[in-house]
């Protein structure tokens, strides 16, 4: 029978949904007791430093939730936002993250990471923060999503990036003038020209 310590310290884990030896350490649990309750098989550890509870699913949300704790400077872009936002049907292998040009690359082991580097406006701007299993997530808007793909057309595909664009035009009528901007701030407002009369 589990002791009462035990038990209060999994149900944080079960709460936290992802946990590190320093955020328990932070509630004043110490990390031998994260370690014993992995070794006793109640907790996975999904990476370095990353444990959750054995039963814990392995969903989209949960993948980004733990990229973000990894690397909290990064941005989820191209397929992975596109995913998130519910605008491509493809499913990415890889996650999509990006950082700046200079930013030293991310040692993670999983899940299998694309580095797309960015400056400027077009790193800094269009982010929004949401919160996955109480990790806040930064994940660039829809629009300036769209206007990503354009940009890296060559890496992840012309089509998929005019897919991306209709089903942004078709859920999001009144979206022409962030697009717009965005189509601005990544230089790309004459490629994404034609697209947008041909779906107007």
């Amino acid at each position: 029978m589990s002791s009462p310590r035990k038990d209060h310290t999994l149900q944080l884990i079960r709460r936290l949904g992802i946990a590190r030896p320093g955020d328990l350490e932070a509630r004043g649990i110490p990390r031998g007791r994260l370690y014993r309750l992995f070794h006793a098989g109640l907790l996975e550890r999904r990476a370095r430093g990353i444990y959750v509870a054995r039963e814990h699913p392995i969903t989209a949300e949960h993948t980004l939730a733990h990229v973000a704790r990894r690397v909290p400077g990064g941005v989820f872009c191209l397929l992975t936002a596109l995913r998130f936002h519910g605008l491509t049907t493809q499913g990415p292998a890889e996650v999509w993250i990006a950082l700046p040009e200079k930013a030293r690359r991310p040692r993670v082991d999983y899940p299998r990471l694309r580095i797309a580097r960015f400056s400027g406006a077009a790193l800094s701007e269009g982010i929004e923060s949401h919160r996955l299993e109480r990790v806040e997530v930064r994940v660039y808007s829809a629009a300036k999503t769209v206007a990503d793909c354009f940009k890296y057309r060559n890496k992840i595909g012309l089509d998929v990036a005019v897919e991306a664009l209709r089903d942004f035009s078709r859920r999001r009528r009144g979206g022409a003038t962030e697009l717009a901007r965005f189509a601005r701030i990544c230089r790309v407002a004459r490629v994404m020209q034609p697209y947008l009369d041909s779906i107007a």
